[in-house]
């Protein structure tokens, strides 16, 4: 239970440092248009902070953290990073205005589309782990 909150601090920080990043980033290349770095403060709240604290009460009332569990957790934060690593790549290229070629794009989202699937699996596996550990 106290990895799970240890690691909601971590996505929090990692938010907030994300937001930060987006905001100066963008008033220092005086862009205005939209970009998805703008999304990477959302997601690591979401995906990270807000499903590790949930995580964290879960396991107080199921224990439901087995080595598949660990093992899905490992996948998910890669999944994770991988996906918001992938947006702050497409967000400062946004920002900076460069011209990619339709291989790099397609490279981008192939990459963030793997995160994506990474995310979701691992989820399902934590899902299907602590619906086992519910009484009937």
């Amino acid at each position: 239970m106290r990895r799970y909150g240890t690691t909601a601090v971590v996505y929090t920080v990692l938010a907030l440092a994300g937001g930060v990043f987006y905001r100066e980033f963008t008033k220092f290349q005086d862009f205005a248009g939209k970009t998805t770095l703008s999304v990477i403060h959302t997601h690591y709240f979401l995906l990270g902070m807000v499903l590790f604290l949930l995580l964290a009460l879960l396991e107080r009332s199921f224990s439901f953290t087995t080595p598949t569990v660990r093992r899905s957790m490992v996948v998910y934060h890669i999944g994770l990073n991988l996906t918001v690593g992938m947006l702050a790549v497409r967000g400062v290229l946004q920002v900076l205005g460069t011209e990619l070629s339709s291989g790099l794009e397609a490279s981008i989202s192939g990459v963030a589309g793997i995160g994506h699937l990474l995310l979701g699996g691992s989820l399902l596996v934590v899902l299907i782990q602590l619906r086992r550990r519910m009484p009937a």
